[in-house]
């Protein structure tokens, strides 16, 4: 469900499938974009993917990889999950083709992969959300799954009624967060790698979702909408129950690995999401329209986990989301419309990470 923002801009045990792994779709190689002097924070762009929309881009613990999800013209019909190199090329799907897969990630060792797909509900693409009630989420029937690195032998790790999906990996590979409606709110969880031993560590009413550990495992970033005022409050319960939900107002948290210790990291009214440590573990990287009155352009942004020293990062004219430093710290790879050929159409980007630019200032 992380995927549907886009949109802002122009979401059992048993084996599953077959164990043949897909086959390569080839790729292109990175193609360098122009920097700008107004993102200190990055240099030598590469542009990785072209066409189509491709978002959630993670690296593999090695940082030789990346694992991401896209719709191809001409294509699969709603997002699969891919595979490629850091410079754009042996590209491959790793889903199954069926269905719609979200938030792929790679096991620490490099030879597992997980995300989450509909393909056991409905091996056809779901249908689009009704936007008649305005701008939704559908919470489409998903589960977990875990698979070989290529792909194959694809393994069912949850299997409860509805959303099970947003699932990461810690650092050791020992526990997957993830968020599920099992309990009747959308609310986050972990469980071991193989699928036990399910907790739920948030229990406010409202959405929480899009986790992700810290490097040092002991922390927690997370989005959340926890709706006071007693109108939106009733309007995400009326589309809860309806299956969707409202995304307009999304804030940044941070708690402990075993759900303790929670803290409200922005404040702003804003959409703020797809939130990643970084490797230092005391600043957060995320997306947000803060700085956009239509609330149409999302940039990126670095706060503190204090929730001080909030910097602008990108100041693209169009949609910048999905960030994730690279284990070392040394690069970031995020998702973008720019330099887009077609309206609308979002691409792979990787830069090098500049820890100490020469000017660096809040905007």
């Amino acid at each position: 469900m992380r995927r549907p923002l886009l949109l802002f801009a122009a979401a059992a045990l048993a084996a599953c499938g077959g164990t043949d792994a897909p086959e390569p779709v080839g790729g292109a190689k990175a193609a360098l974009v122009p920097d700008s002097p107004e993102e200190p924070r990055l240099a030598n762009i590469r542009q990785l993917t072209f066409g189509g929309e491709n978002a959630e881009a993670y690296f593999s613990a090695d940082g030789r990889r990346l694992i991401f999800q896209a719709t191809r013209p001409g294509g699969w019909g709603c997002d699969q999950i891919y595979t490629m190199d850091v410079d754009g090329g042996n590209e491959r799907l790793v889903s199954t083709g069926k269905g719609r897969t979200t938030c792929g990630y790679f096991f620490p060792a490099g030879d597992k992969i997980l995300y989450s797909s509909t393909h056991l509900a409905d091996s056809a693409c779901p249908p689009k959300p009704d936007y008649s009630r305005g701008y939704v989420w559908p919470l489409e029937d998903h589960d977990i799954f875990i698979a070989d690195a290529d792909g194959s032998n694809v393994r069912r790790l949850t299997d409860t009624p509805g959303y099970d999906a947003e699932a990461t990996i810690s650092p050791d590979g020992r526990k997957i967060v993830f968020t599920s409606i099992r309990d009747g709110d959308l609310d986050i969880y972990v469980m071991d790698a193989d699928g036990s031993n399910v907790r739920r560590l948030t229990h406010e009413e409202g959405y929480d979702g899009g986790a992700f550990f810290s490097a040092d495992g002991t922390k927690i970033v997370y989005r959340a909408y926890h709706p006071e005022d007693p109108e939106e409050l009733e309007d995400y319960r009326a589309l809860l129950r309806d299956g969707l939900i409202r995304p307009g107002k999304l804030d940044i948290w941070v708690m402990d690995a075993d759900g303790s210790n929670k803290r409200r990291i922005t404040n702003n009214g804003a959409a703020n999401f797809a939130p990643f440590f970084h490797p230092n573990g005391k600043q957060i990287i995320f997306s947000s329209n803060m700085h956009d009155p239509s609330g149409r352009n999302f940039d990126l942004y670095l706060i503190g986990i204090d929730g001080t020293g909030l910097e602008r990062v990108t100041v693209s004219p169009d949609f910048d989301g999905f960030p994730m430093f690279s284990p070392d710290g040394t690069k970031l790879v995020f998702a973008s419309n720019r330099n887009a050929k077609v309206k609308g159409e979002t691409n792979i980007f990787i830069a090098d990470w500049i820890e100490t630019p020469s000017t660096t200032a809040s905007r």
